[in-house]
């Protein structure tokens, strides 16, 4: 479990990897999305037992996956949509405030280049960081070794292949920064439509 969970990541033949979470966290998901999405006291049992740390007010939808749950940190008010996969063979912090777009994949491992090496079973794992406030539109890939910067939003369907400061739209394959975020982003109040 320790390598599982080091910070700086680590290159392993697979095949001598810990996998001994993997069943437990693949029946976790699986239970998971066959519960009411309206019963979120059996919801939460399942993600706490299931998440290394959960805040209360993390929100998962239904179709969630990932390989060992443990290695996955959701700060408060953390959403993550329908059908959201997380390779966590290395931590995934998610700040405070973070949305995760549907169908958007958070991707610690990576197999060798090399032919012989992939055959082999030889893979490197490295964490992905989204710091607060981070928005991942829907079909978003994050790769391992990746830190997202506070408030940065990446657009739809983009493949982060490397960091992102903070403040920031990013999109495309790889994700390019187009633009800071600035007040002039803001919706103005007298658009929008008031709560009850």
């Amino acid at each position: 479990m320790d390598i599982l969970t080091d910070p700086n990541g680590y290159i392993i033949d697979y095949h001598d990897q810990d996998q001994s979470l993997q069943p437990h966290a693949r029946n976790l998901c699986w239970q998971l999305n066959q519960i009411d999405p309206l019963d979120d006291a059996a919801r939460r049992a399942v993600l706490n037992e299931l998440f290394g740390t959960l805040a209360p007010t993390a929100n998962v939808h239904s179709g969630f996956q990932c390989d060992y749950g443990v290695n996955i940190h959701a700060d408060a008010d953390v959403f993550i949509n329908y059908n959201v996969t997380m390779l966590d063979t290395s931590p995934i912090k998610l700040g405070a405030g973070s949305l995760i777009g549907p169908y958007s994949v958070l991707a610690c491992p990576n197999h060798a280049l090399d032919v012989g090496q992939r055959r082999f079973g030889i893979c490197a794992s490295k964490p992905i960081t989204l710091e607060h406030d981070v928005w991942l539109g829907a079909h978003v890939t994050v790769v391992g070794g990746v830190t997202i910067g506070a408030g940065s939003v990446i657009g739809a369907g983009s493949v982060v292949t490397h960091d992102i400061p903070a403040g920031v739209v990013a999109v495309g394959s790889p994700a390019k920064v187009v633009r800071k975020i600035t007040p002039a982003d803001k919706i103005p109040d007298a658009e929008l439509t008031p709560r009850d």
